[in-house]
């Protein structure tokens, strides 16, 4: 079992092999990359944000940011959710996983929501659990 946290890397950067297993975690597929070129080996649709939740960020990112995180870890809890989580839990007890998204501003996007999330569960007991 690894501990490591995943990785994170644009689709735009060529893989690696130390990427391990390359997780996409955008709901839509990346524009103008071929699935060739992304060299993707699991696409977790259901760990993305709800398309309402991304529309009522995306309409004013600069000063809805704190309640898009708020909002996405309550999404986090919800069936649909839980299962992609407990999926990308697994991966990474096999090894090292790399998540892999389109977004240019990492940082003000879902994936240090979620990365944050996949450490607190990863911490406790029961964590495959993913309990709300």
């Amino acid at each position: 079992m690894s501990d490591e946290a995943p990785r994170v890397r644009r689709v735009y950067e060529p893989a690696e092999p130390a990427d391990g297993t390359r997780v996409l975690v955008d709901r839509l597929w990346p524009r103008g990359v071929s699935k060739e070129r992304a060299a993707i080996d699991v696409w977790l649709k259901e760990i993305t944000p709800s398309t309402e939740l991304r529309d009522w960020y995306h309409q004013n990112p600069d000063e809805r940011y704190d309640g898009f995180t708020e909002r996405y870890r309550t999404e986090l809890g919800d069936p649909a959710h839980r299962a992609a989580v407990g999926e990308l839990l697994d991966l990474m007890d096999q090894g090292t996983v790399t998540l892999i998204t389109a977004v240019k501003e990492i940082d003000r996007s879902q994936i240090p929501v979620l990365v944050e999330h996949l450490h607190h569960l990863r911490r406790r007991p029961g964590k495959h659990e993913n309990p709300s």
